[in-house]
C-alpha cells in the first residue's frame, strides 16, 4: 500500500540527466512554492510507461496551470532515462531511483517484475506545497494507468 493521504511526503534527492549533465531533483525545492505530482513507473522503454510519459508530456501545460510540477521516478539509470526521453520526446522531469530508496520510502515497490527484479509499481501522488500527500494511488497492475482526472481534481483542492 502506498503512503496514505495526510502523510508527510518523504523528501528525496535523485539524479536526472539533462543536456547540461546530471542534476539533482529535490522534492523539497517545491515546498512552499508549488504542488508536485509524483509519477512512479516501472521501466523506461516499455509500452505502457512510454504511453504514460508521452501523454503526460503532451499535457504538461495543464499541470503548470494548476500550479504543479511533475516528477516521474523509475529505477532506471539517469542515462537510460535520458535516451528514452530523447527517443520519445518526453518532456517530464525524469528522476533515477537506481538505489530503490524512494520507492521503498513511498511503499511502491513492485517485487520481481517479469522476473527482472524489483521496480517501482505504477503509482501517483500529489504533494501539496506544505509537503503533505493530498492524493495517493497505486494501480492494480503495472499495465493500468493512474486516474489522471483524480490527480487533477486533487490539484484543484
Amino acid at each position: 500500500m502506498p503512503l496514505a493521504i495526510g502523510s508527510q511526503a518523504p523528501d528525496f534527492t535523485l539524479k536526472s540527466k539533462t543536456a547540461d549533465g546530471l542534476k539533482d531533483v529535490r522534492l523539497s525545492e517545491n515546498f512552499g512554492q508549488r504542488q508536485t505530482v509524483l509519477l512512479f513507473f516501472p521501466l523506461a522503454f516499455t509500452g505502457v510507461c512510454t504511453q504514460e510519459m508521452c501523454d503526460t508530456s503532451a499535457g504538461l501545460s495543464d499541470y503548470e496551470k494548476l500550479g504543479a510540477n511533475v516528477i516521474a521516478i523509475s529505477v532506471d539509470s539517469p542515462f537510460a532515462q535520458e535516451a528514452w526521453a530523447k527517443a520519445n520526446r518526453i518532456g517530464v522531469t525524469l528522476a533515477s531511483d537506481l538505489n530503490k530508496q524512494v520507492i521503498k520510502a513511498y511503499d511502491v515497490v513492485f517485487p520481481n517484475l517479469a522476473g527482472v527484479g524489483d521496480t517501482a509499481a505504477r503509482a501517483a501522488f500529489v504533494v501539496g506545497k506544505d509537503g503533505v500527500i493530498k492524493y495517493a494511488e497505486q494501480t492494480p497492475t503495472p499495465k493500468d494507468l493512474p486516474n489522471f482526472d483524480a490527480i487533477k481534481a486533487a490539484l484543484n483542492r
